[in-house]
Parts: structure tokens; C-alpha cells; sequence
């Protein structure tokens, strides 16, 4: 029986250390990042599967009872929040940007393929 708990604490412990690795990713791409959406999106892709790992891991190590379950409404919550609160963000940010074209690639869709519009004004011109 002792066996037994040593794998399920070494699993839970391991989900847990790849949920912290996975937060530090996320803050370096958080602080390294320049523009708010790519900030935005580092946070919620490491915040979503950052917690998740934490909570998978917090749960492997309490067994199979109700705090496990009420961990799992914990994790099935902050899946559908979270990404529904950082398209939000995202909207608004687009909505609100007024230096659009300094941040955004205006892509042009040309025999099939996208290009960039810059590409293919200048291939215009001559």
C-alpha cells in the first residue's frame, strides 16, 4: 500500500511541477512580449493549462473523494472562463485600438494564397 502512494504522490508531484514550469513560461512571455494581444495570449494559454496541471496534480495527490470532485468543477470552470474572458479582452482591444495598422498584418488573399498588402501594392506600383 505504501508503493501505492509514493506513485500517486511522485505523479501528483510531477503535474505540479509542470504546472509551475508552465507559469514561469507564461511570465516570461508575458514581460517579453510587446503588444497586448500576444501578452494576452501567453497569459491565457499558460494560465488554462498552468492551473489545469496544478489542479490535475492536487488531485492525483487527495485521491478519490469530494474535494477531488469539487477540484475537478474548479478545473472544468476555469476552462470555459477563461478563454470566454480573453476573447472579451481581445475585442475590446481591437475595437478600441487606434493605431490599427502599426500592430496588425493586413493580409491579402491573391490565387489561393494570403500575402502581405504591402507586397503586393509594391508589386503594383512598377
Amino acid at each position: 500500500m505504501a508503493v501505492l502512494e509514493w506513485i500517486r504522490f511522485l505523479a501528483g508531484a510531477a503535474f505540479l511541477l509542470m504546472g509551475l514550469s508552465i507559469f514561469i513560461i507564461e511570465m516570461i512571455g508575458v514581460f517579453r512580449f510587446r503588444y497586448v494581444l500576444n501578452r494576452m495570449h501567453a497569459a491565457a494559454m499558460g494560465d488554462t493549462l498552468g492551473i489545469g496541471s496544478c489542479l490535475v496534480g492536487l488531485i492525483i495527490m487527495s485521491g478519490i473523494n469530494f474535494t477531488s470532485l469539487k477540484l475537478f468543477l474548479v478545473i472544468l470552470f476555469l476552462w470555459l472562463s477563461s478563454p470566454t474572458s480573453s476573447h472579451l479582452i481581445a475585442r475590446l482591444e481591437v475595437t478600441t485600438d487606434e493605431e490599427q495598422d502599426k500592430h496588425y498584418r493586413r493580409m491579402v488573399m491573391r490565387d489561393g494564397h494570403p500575402r502581405e498588402q504591402e507586397q503586393e501594392e509594391e508589386r503594383r506600383e512598377p
